[in-house]
This record gives structure tokens, sequence and C-alpha cells, in this order.
């Protein structure tokens, strides 16, 4: 299970970093969880307690992204098996809450579909490329794709768990500016998601075509 970095002695993978990224990954079913029961309680109304409380989950987990790529390069601890699995962190995160939000009706089926796709159309063309010892690092627009996302997905759901605790006076003016914060935010996650995606191919157009 060991491995070395590429600028320092690692001898573990067990390094704060992916340590950090395990504990997100960990983390992500507890988050699913609270999100479901906060809908489908069966008492037919949000559990507002439920429903902060996986936005407050969420954001934190989103920021442990920040953390351990942190780590990992002030402590010269960059892991093949981190490069494996903080990515696959990352897309968990986003889908798992991508879902319950397109469950709930705050996203829409097609927004899901394009961000998927291009997650799987980028995913394919790393591993042919690694097939051809051609590493296709990340850019800083498919790091704002992300960052835009999850900020996107925090709004959401701080939106639901609002819209929860005041449904009892109406829909709240503030609501609907929060959903409607979160559908710009949304919108410009998948436009970013398609530019970057782009990006990516036009790229690795060499060894796509070689």
């Amino acid at each position: 299970m060991a491995s070395s970095g590429k600028r320092g002695g690692v001898t573990s993978v067990w390094t704060p970093a992916n340590i950090v990224t395990c504990v997100r990954i960990v983390f992500i079913p507890v988050f699913m969880v609270l999100s479901d029961l906060s809908y489908h309680n069966g008492s037919g109304q949000v559990s507002v307690g439920l429903a902060f409380a996986a936005f407050a989950l969420y954001v934190i987990l989103s920021l442990t992204d920040k953390v351990d790529g942190y780590l990992a390069r002030s402590r010269n601890e960059i892991t093949d098996f981190g490069k494996f699995l903080d990515p696959i962190a990352d897309k968990l995160l986003v889908f798992s809450a991508l879902l319950l939000l397109m469950d709930i009706g705050y996203v829409n089926l097609w927004f899901v579909f394009i961000i998927l796709v291009r997650e799987f159309l980028v995913s394919a063309l790393r591993m042919v490329a690694s097939a051809n010892g051609v590493v296709i690092a990340a850019d800083k627009l498919g790091k704002w794709k992300t960052a835009v996302t999850m900020v996107s997905i925090c709004c959401y759901l701080f939106t639901f768990a609002f819209g929860a605790l005041t449904a009892s006076a109406g829909v709240s003016p503030i609501t609907i500016a929060l959903h409607g914060i979160s559908d710009i935010l949304m919108i410009a996650a998948v436009v970013l998601t398609v530019v970057s995606g782009v990006q990516y191919f036009w790229n690795g157009r060499n060894v796509l075509f070689s």
C-alpha cells in the first residue's frame, strides 16, 4: 500500500491529506441520509433540523476539498493514491447532492445529465491519455467549474432548509430570491462544465486522434 510522492519521501498512502479525503467519502452517505430523511420522513412536512444539518455537513465536506489539496502540497505528500481518490470524492459529493436536489425538483434533469456526460467523457479521455503516457491535468477552468457547482448546491440546500423554516408564513420573498440565485449559479456551473469539457478535449486532441 506504500506510495511515493513526486516531490517528497512519502512512504505510506495514509498521509493527512488522504485521510481527509477518505473522511469526506465516508461522510457523503451521512449527508445523503440526512437530506433524504429531511424530505421523506413520513410526516408530509420537511424536517427543518435535518435540512439545516444536511446543509451544514455539505458545506464542511465541500471545504475539505481545499484542505486535502493544501495539506498534500504544503507537506510535499502528493501520492498516486491521493490523485486517484480526490477526484472520485469530488464527483461523489457533487452527484450525491445533485440527485437529491433533482428528487425534490430543485435541479433540472438535463443539467444533471450534462454534468454527468462531461465527467464520463473527460474521465475516459484521461484514461486514454494515461495509457499513452500523457497526463492531462485539471486546469483553472475545470477547478472553477467544480467550485461554482458546489457553491450552487450549497445555495440550493440552504434555500430548501430556509424555505422549510419559513413555510408556516407562506413562500418568503427571500426564499424566492435565494432560489433564483441558486439557479443562476447552477446555469453558470453547467456553462463552465461544457466549456471546460471542450477545452479538455482540445488539449488532448493529439492523444485522442493519434
